[in-house]
């Protein structure tokens, strides 16, 4: 006999409605048994009786006791409940080491979740499973984990790119040279030695200790230094110890700095000058466009790092030199996606 001739009926299975579950409800009000009920919806008589032991719920009747009925709200909401419960098990598994060693990156050494698995991939890092980025952000919005959360993450949330324009460089900045005339070969980032520089602030209403921020542009190699105020004569003091200290190497190291159109960058003259062999230039300054932060796009990106640290509102001078020169090195061995996930350090070797 060939499968198109079989005489057995094919199955098919329908799950309860909600409004058969309240005509259920009704039915046994009425005195109905389980085979009359099934009789009525069309359904077999154990289907009924299981869901009948499914939406039972305890009552207490007018004279004080207990008694077990049918609520059809009660069927429904289980019913729900036991379809979420379905499908495969978590890929994890009992894989405790990955689940630790993910906690411990996220929790402890501030990772974003797709650091933590470019790191595993491109280190080689064996564990009994392994997981993509999707799925690790599933388990963390599940509550997987028994120690971390959504609110351990640094960021998490999908935008819409703005839409930008581009508008001429501010009139108290007239002696300073535009973002427009910097060499096309810097914004490939094929070259090492270019740099974005920004200052990222403390606490409002306090001493105004302040960050220095220098982002290179090909490999995001970071340089942080604290100053004790937001001023030219404080970036122009680190700066000159930066020179001091690469001597003759500074101008292949800092061949060119872009900044925005703050008052602690418009003296561009005093900022390029060398602090070793007078009368000469150290370094070329740019300056992007005023409201055109995405032209210093890396810059922003590593003050959003130097935030999982030092959170906006916080007092710069309750941390130490040693404190920031460890944030520094973080950042230098953060495992980047844009690097094939190699860290600043790996890339700048």
């Amino acid at each position: 006999m060939s499968h198109l001739n079989t005489i057995t009926k094919p199955s098919c299975f329908k799950h309860l409605t909600e409004k058969e579950r309240y005509q259920i409800e009704i039915l046994l009000k009425e005195k109905k048994n389980s085979k009359e009920i099934a009789a009525a919806l069309g359904k077999h008589r154990r289907t009924i009786e299981r869901e009948i032991v499914r939406g039972a719920v305890q009552m207490l009747n007018t004279d004080l006791t207990y008694s077990f009925r049918y609520c059809a709200d009660a069927g429904q909401r289980r019913y729900h409940e036991n379809g979420q419960k379905k499908g495969a098990g978590l890929k994890i598994g009992h894989d405790h080491k990955l689940a630790k060693h993910i906690e411990s990156r996220i929790k402890k050494d501030k990772y974003s979740p797709d650091a933590v698995i470019g790191e595993i991939k491109e280190k080689g890092l064996k564990f009994e499973v392994s997981i993509c980025t999707k799925t690790l952000y599933n388990y963390i919005d599940n509550e997987v984990f028994a120690n971390i959360t959504n609110k351990d993450l640094p960021v998490k949330r999908s935008r819409k790119k703005g839409q930008y324009r581009k508008v001429r460089v501010s009139l108290t900045n007239l002696r300073g040279t535009s973002i427009e005339e910097r060499p096309a070969h810097i914004e490939n980032r094929t070259e090492y030695g270019h740099w974005e520089m920004d200052c990222v602030v403390g606490k409002q209403g306090t001493s105004a200790a302040t960050l220095l921020v220098l982002t290179e542009r090909m490999t995001r190699e970071e340089i942080i230094r604290k100053m004790p105020d937001r001023t030219q004569a404080s970036i122009k003091q680190e700066l000159d110890k930066l020179e001091r200290r690469h001597r003759k190497r500074f101008s292949q190291k800092f061949k060119t700095i872009t900044v925005d159109n703050g008052p602690e960058f418009l003296n561009s003259l005093e900022l390029e000058a060398s602090v070793r062999d007078l009368g000469k230039k150290r370094v070329k300054l740019f300056y992007a466009h005023p409201y055109s932060s995405w032209e210093r796009g890396s810059n922003e990106n590593a003050n959003k790092l130097i935030r999982r640290f030092i959170p906006k509102g916080t007092d710069i001078n309750n941390y130490s030199a040693e404190e920031i020169r460890r944030i520094e090195h973080w950042m230098n061995n953060y495992p980047r996606k844009i690097h094939g996930y190699k860290s600043a350090k790996e890339m700048a070797a």
